[in-house]
C-alpha cells in the first residue's frame, strides 16, 4: 500500500516537511497499485523519488497533485491500464517510461513540460497524447507505438533522439536545433518506409543514423561531429547546403533505391571516409563540388556514368570507384590523384582502383563482389585486384572511422 511505503518517509522528515507538501519516499520508490493508492499523493506538491503504476493497476490512473517527481515515472509490463493522466505534473526529473503497456490508449499530462528521459517501447494502442508539450527534454526514444503524432514534443537542443518501428507515423517536424549524441530513425510509417522528416532549424548534430524515410531535409544543418548515414531510404533527392564538414566521422549512402540526387554544395572536408554504394538510380555523382580533404577512405560502387570532384586534393585512406557503366573519363581524372608510385601526384595516399564495366558494382560493401571489370584508365588490372581494393577500402572506412570516433 502507498501509505505504508510513505509512513517511515513522513515520520523521518516530521511535520514541517509534511506542511510544505514535499512527500519523500522509504526506499526510493513508491509503487501504485490502485486508483486509491495514486489518490494517496494528492497532497503532496513534490514527490521525492520514483513513481512506478505497478503491472495490476488500471483501467484509469490518475495521479493529480504533485507537481513534480524528483525520480522516475514507470509504467511498466502492465496490459491493464488505459488512460494515463495528471492535472499538476510539470516535471519528472528522471525517465518517463512507458514499457510493454499494450491497452494504454490516453497520456493526458498537459502541464508536464520537463524530464530527463522519454523512453516509450510497445505502447501498441496508444491514440491520444498531451503533454506540456516537452520542452526540455534530454534523450527521446519512442518505439513500436501506434503513434500518428509527436506534437507533444517541443524540442530545441536534446541529446539523443531515435524513433524505430512507430508503423503509424508518417510525419515528423521538429524546431530541434542541436543534438550532442545522435539522431536515430528506422522502420516508421505504413510498412516501415513512410517517414517525412522536416528539421528546419538543425544546425549540429554529433551522429545522424537516417533510415527507411521518404524524404530528410536539413538546409540549416552546418556541421556534423561524427558521421551522417544514410541506408535503405526512399527519397529521390537529398541536399545539405550549407554543411561544411564532419570533424571526426564518415558520410555514407547505401542502398538508397530510389536515390538520384545528393548535394554537399559547401562541403570542404569529411574527416572519416566517404561510402556511396548500391544506389542504383544515381548515375552522376557531381554533387561534392567544394570536396577538398577525406580522412579516411573512398568508396564509390554503382551505376555510374559520371564521377566528379574536381576540388579532392588529399585522401588519407584508400580510393575504390567501380561502376557497371564506362567511367573510363572519371578515372583519368583520379588517375592523376593516385599515389605516386602508380604515375599521380599522391593525392591519394591509400591503395587506388578505378574501373569500369564491372557487372556486380552493385552487389554488396562486404568485400564479397567481383566481376568482369576493366580500368578506366585503360590499365590491365584485373578482377582480384579490383575486389582486393574493395575489401582495403571497405575496412579502411570502418577502420579509420572508428579510429577517428575513439578520438
Amino acid at each position: 500500500m502507498l501509505v505504508k511505503n510513505l509512513l517511515p518517509a513522513f515520520v523521518a522528515i516530521g511535520s514541517a516537511a509534511a506542511q510544505s507538501g514535499t512527500c519523500s519516499v522509504s526506499g526510493g520508490t513508491t509503487t501504485i497499485n490502485s486508483q486509491a493508492d495514486a489518490t494517496g499523493l494528492a497532497s503532496c506538491r513534490t514527490v521525492r523519488g520514483s513513481v512506478v503504476i505497478g503491472s495490476n493497476a488500471g483501467p484509469n490512473i490518475d495521479i493529480s497533485g504533485p507537481g513534480q517527481i524528483t525520480g522516475d515515472l514507470k509504467v511498466l509490463n502492465n496490459g491493464l491500464i488505459e488512460n494515463l493522466q495528471s492535472n499538476d505534473l510539470t516535471t519528472i526529473g528522471g525517465a518517463f517510461e512507458l514499457k510493454n503497456v499494450t491497452k494504454l490508449t490516453t497520456v493526458n499530462m498537459a502541464k508536464l513540460a520537463s524530464a530527463k528521459e522519454i523512453e516509450w517501447d510497445t505502447v501498441t494502442n496508444i491514440e491520444s497524447v498531451t503533454l506540456g508539450p516537452i520542452n526540455k527534454v534530454d534523450d527521446v526514444r519512442i518505439s513500436i507505438t501506434s503513434l500518428r503524432s509527436l506534437d507533444f514534443l517541443d524540442l530545441g537542443n536534446v541529446a539523443s533522439l531515435k524513433l524505430d518501428n512507430n508503423a503509424r507515423l508518417s510525419k515528423f517536424s521538429s524546431t530541434l536545433r542541436t543534438l550532442s549524441k545522435s539522431l536515430i530513425l528506422a522502420s516508421n510509417g505504413i510498412g516501415g518506409i513512410g517517414l517525412e522528416v522536416e528539421l528546419p532549424n538543425l544546425v549540429w548534430a554529433v551522429e545522424l543514423d537516417i533510415n527507411n524515410v521518404t524524404s530528410f531535409s536539413v538546409p540549416s544543418l552546418k556541421t556534423v561531429n561524427g558521421s551522417a548515414r544514410f541506408g535503405s531510404n526512399f527519397f529521390q533527392s537529398f541536399s545539405a547546403p550549407n554543411l561544411t564538414a564532419t570533424t571526426s566521422g564518415d558520410i555514407s549512402f547505401i542502398s538508397n533505391a530510389k536515390l538520384t540526387n545528393a548535394t554537399f554544395p559547401k562541403l570542404e572536408a569529411i574527416a572519416g571516409g566517404l561510402t556511396i554504394a548500391n544506389n542504383t538510380l544515381l548515375d552522376e555523382l557531381s554533387g561534392f563540388s567544394k570536396l577538398k580533404s577525406i580522412g579516411g577512405a573512398v568508396l564509390l560502387r554503382g551505376n555510374f556514368e559520371s564521377v566528379e570532384f574536381p576540388a579532392l586534393d588529399n585522401v588519407r585512406g584508400a580510393f575504390d570507384a567501380s561502376s557497371s557503366a564506362d567511367i573510363s573519363d572519371s578515372c583519368e581524372a583520379f588517375d592523376k590523384l593516385a599515389p605516386q608510385n602508380e604515375g599521380g601526384n599522391g593525392a591519394i595516399q591509400g591503395t587506388y582502383e578505378c574501373t569500369s564495366n564491372n557487372t556486380q558494382a552493385n552487389e554488396d560493401t562486404d568485400g564479397s563482389t567481383s566481376g568482369d571489370g576493366s580500368s578506366g584508365s585503360g590499365g590491365d588490372k584485373d578482377n582480384g585486384a579490383a575486389s582486393m581494393a574493395l575489401n582495403t577500402a571497405f575496412f579502411a572506412v570502418i577502420a579509420l572511422a572508428g579510429f577517428a570516433v575513439a578520438l
